[in-house]
């Protein structure tokens, strides 16, 4: 898979003058498993964001979630994509871009085409590709509690 996402990034001049700072196809583009690659876009720390600075935090090492942060993705899963069921310590807003995916939970499944939107929260869940033709998601994961239900916490697994 070819996965490539412009990426603009937008700051300040040393006058404070709104501006463009990056503006590229990124390279920081890495495989989770077997049929599935994402692309870093940009993460944060803290609430609120800090938006002085000129690091690039596209670039920042991360997993699935970020300590009291943000991290956003695409993220593309090819037909008959490997499975991962697993759960994250965050809540997601997803945007399906192009292509349709399923996405199983416990005992259903929700089929997404593009244009549809998703928030995940903290539920354990699985993406499976069962269409002819890769799958794009814009994903932005948002750090949150684990979830509690009875009493009983349903910590982040796979």
């Amino acid at each position: 898979m070819a996965l490539q996402v412009r990426r603009v990034v937008t700051g300040h001049d040393a006058t404070g003058r709104a501006v463009v700072k990056i503006d590229e196809v990124p390279k920081n583009v890495v495989s989770g498993r077997p049929g599935a690659n994402a692309c870093g876009v940009w993460t944060t720390e803290g609430f609120p964001v800090d938006n002085d600075g000129a690091d690039d935090a596209g670039l920042r090492k991360v997993g699935t979630t970020l300590a009291n942060g943000t991290i956003f993705r695409v993220i593309e899963f090819a037909p008959g994509v490997a499975a991962r069921n697993h759960r994250t310590d965050s809540i997601d807003y997803i945007v399906v871009m192009s292509g349709e995916i399923d996405m199983e939970l416990d005992g259903s499944v929700v089929h997404l085409r593009a244009g549809d939107v998703m928030v995940q929260r903290g539920t354990i869940h699985n993406w499976v590709n069962r269409g002819p033709a890769p799958c794009v998601l814009a994903v932005v994961l948002i750090d949150a509690k684990p979830v509690q239900v009875g009493g009983k916490t349903l910590n982040a697994v796979g």
